[in-house]
């Protein structure tokens, strides 16, 4: 295991500027404007690794949707921004909007000044002019070590997402009976070697709720799930817009004196739904039941704040420090709340995975 993370350094989400960037043209001039020379070829290479497209632009939002239409690759791009704004503004929405951090973001823009006002506002997103576009493909933090069946459909997840939160901001009544209308599944089962590329996957990608910042790759974890003493466990969700796809890990090694949770970590896009602490719960249940005391490690990463809310809240006290490590140990007894309107299913190993 490493702690030596690449979701560090990957971009998540590369936002486009259009005129002379995208296309070559104005579109507002009236120019018939068609894509620059590898544009296409960018967009579906890096949607095919898991990196969504945004937009930010001064043009006319109907206008875009029809040429990007016309184009052929209007499927390509979530959360577009809009406005006469500093670009930078714009940015910062389509983070917030994709719940990514900053640092996930880089900025492509044919003009110097719309691409130093970017750097100087936002210090944390990478930002290139828009003849590198070619070459982007190329470059490491483009290059995800991981490419899951999740990753690839990414684009698809985001779309999902905000069809639900579209949904949300229009509902009128009280918000957990919106929350209840989802009819939200969150099943639970152990991992097996079909999930392995997508539990590689969140360990690099996951930041906020992510209790140590372990990365571990494919053989260890192949090694752990075969391993009597330890479990490892993936969490997904569905509601009735569609899959969220795998979402949560845990890996729990069985000692003869404790238990001890080594990693538990929940994607940063189901924050909002208040699913972070019930895979926890359940390891919690699974604890008591075999009367072991439950331990767990703790690594402050200056981004997993939420995290060590989620374990206090639980029950858990620091007990010792290792290190960087902060072990914690559950000293309150009874059941963790969850959200009642969510319907929770634990699967067996060798059980129908839907």
């Amino acid at each position: 295991m490493s702690r030596d993370r690449d979701s560090d350094q990957i971009v998540k989400c590369l936002v486009w500027d259009l005129d002379d960037t995208l296309w070559q043209g104005t579109l507002l001039e009236g120019d018939d404007v068609r894509l620059r020379d590898g544009v296409l070829h960018v967009l579906e290479e890096l949607d095919e690794r898991g990196i969504v497209h945004s937009i930010v632009s001064r043009n006319e939002p109907g206008l875009v949707t029809e040429r990007l239409c016309s184009l052929g690759v209007a499927e390509y791009f979530v959360a577009p921004q809009y406005g006469w704004g500093a670009k930078s503004s714009a940015v910062r929405r389509v983070a917030e909007e994709l719940g990514l951090g900053l640092d996930a973001i880089a900025f492509v823009d044919d003009q110097p000044f719309e691409l130093d006002e970017v750097a100087a506002d936002l210090p944390q997103v990478r930002c290139y002019p828009a003849m590198d576009i070619p070459s982007l493909p190329h470059r490491d933090e483009f290059r995800p070590v991981i490419i899951s069946d999740d990753g690839r459909r990414r684009r698809l997840l985001y779309r999902s997402e905000l069809e639900r939160r579209r949904a949300e901001h229009e509902w009128d009544g009280v918000p957990v009976e919106f929350m209840r209308s989802l009819a939200m599944v969150f099943r639970i089962r152990p991992a097996s070697d079909s999930d392995l590329a997508r539990a590689e996957e969140l360990t690099r990608r996951t930041n906020q709720l992510n209790s140590t910042g372990v990365t571990y790759d494919r053989e260890e974890l192949r090694r752990m799930i075969a391993s009597p003493a330890h479990t490892v466990l993936t969490a997904s969700l569905e509601d009735r817009y569609g899959p969220y796809g795998v979402i949560g890990l845990a890996v729990v090694e069985r000692r003869p004196d404790a238990w001890w949770l080594r990693l538990l970590l929940m994607s940063c896009r189901v924050i909002s739904r208040g699913v972070g602490g019930i895979l926890l719960a359940h390891v919690v249940r699974e604890a008591e039941a075999a009367a072991m005391p439950l331990r767990a490690d703790l690594v402050h990463t200056g981004r997993n704040r939420q995290m060590h809310v989620t374990y206090r809240l639980a029950g858990f006290q620091e007990i010792s420090q290792a290190g960087p490590i902060c072990v914690l140990e559950r000293r309150s007894r009874g059941p963790i709340p969850t959200p009642t309107w969510i319907t929770v299913v634990t699967c067996e190993r060798n059980s129908n995975r839907s």
